[in-house]
């Protein structure tokens, strides 16, 4: 098969992962009926040779023709499992392919139409592979969908399929149901490396691991379990190469710092966020709120100003110096 490759900021690292390409070899694909006898030779070699082809198609990594070859022909063999299952698959590489949302939904309902319809025939009963990519789709549908996403994927682990993403995606998902404690066990999964025999790259090499320690630092403070937070923001801070995954460790470690009472150390995570990163409106809003709870309104509105200046779009701060 293929490898696929909120409360706290979980909708932009969904929008993330639609860079992620990987695939994994479809060596048990190949899910072929049998063809009943007597049935013309001719007719048998033809489809094994559409079967190929798809294959081919496939392996180079072109799914679109995948998706158009074997979209033509469904239309015979509306319920051919392995027409179905391939179909749906390269409908799903095509969503997440798409720059634009439309188009990617487009494509990401396709793949879950076709998916469920292959649900209905028995071959999918230990098909794992068809769960986990319906698991994913539900998941770039957005957090509504996220019951169905944990479903799928908790299914597809149920059946022993193995894929490196999966416990990240769940992460994810069990977030954006409200399930802290499901979704900081499968962050915490995600960042230990593959156990024998499993299939792919670990999540941890496919991301930063500064995105994995954010994700799970933000399910600790929706939990409200500051401690545990706070040391996945440290860590975050210290390994991730990527600045925005730093500044947004630093807001939530400011956030944190002044609901637990330390307003200097909430300070000087603002502080520093404009220090390595020039200008940021959300950093200047939040020490201008620091201020105004603090009582002092002339610094708190100069740096509201300064948030607008950075951002003329931040509405926080334009609300609060129309007050």
């Amino acid at each position: 098969m293929f490898n696929g490759k909120r409360n706290y900021g979980y909708k932009s690292e969904l929008r993330k992962r639609k860079a992620i390409r990987l695939v994994i070899a479809l060596a048990a694909l190949g899910i072929l009926a049998a063809v009943s006898v007597p049935l013309a030779a001719k007719l048998k070699n033809r489809a094994g040779g559409e079967r190929k082809e798809l294959l081919r198609l496939w392996e180079s990594g072109d799914f679109e023709n995948v998706f158009m070859v074997s979209q033509t022909a469904l239309v015979s063999r509306p319920m051919d499992y392995f027409l179905l299952t391939i179909n749906g698959f390269a409908a799903y590489q095509m969503g997440i392919a798409q720059i634009n949302s439309p188009d990617s939904l487009k494509y990401i309902d396709e793949s879950i139409n076709v998916l469920r319809k292959a649900l209905l025939l028995k071959n999918s009963a230990s098909d794992g592979r068809v769960y986990y990519v319906l698991g994913k789709a539900y998941s770039y549908k957005g957090d509504s969908f996220a019951d169905l996403a944990i479903e799928y994927l908790e299914r597809a682990r149920g059946l022993s399929y193995k894929a490196a993403d999966i416990p990240e995606y769940l992460g994810l998902a069990y977030a954006a149901a409200g399930d802290f404690r499901s979704s900081v066990a499968a962050f915490t999964e995600a960042l230990e490396p593959p156990s024998g025999g499993e299939s792919g790259l670990s999540t941890a090499a496919i991301n930063p691991p500064g995105l994995l320690l954010l994700s799970i630092a933000r399910s600790y403070a929706a939990l409200k379990e500051f401690d545990a937070a706070r040391a996945y923001l440290v860590r975050c801070i210290e390994v991730s190469p990527d600045s925005i995954n730093i500044t947004a460790a630093r807001l939530l470690l400011g956030e944190i710092m002044r609901e637990t009472g330390d307003s200097g150390g909430a300070e000087k995570q603002y502080r520093m966020i404009l220090a390595e990163s020039g200008e940021n409106a959300e950093a200047h809003y939040q020490l201008g709120e620091l201020y105004a709870a603090q009582g002092d309104t002339a610094k708190a509105r100069a740096e509201w100003r300064d948030a607008l200046k950075a951002d003329s779009t931040h509405a926080r701060s334009r609300t609060r110096l129309s007050m």
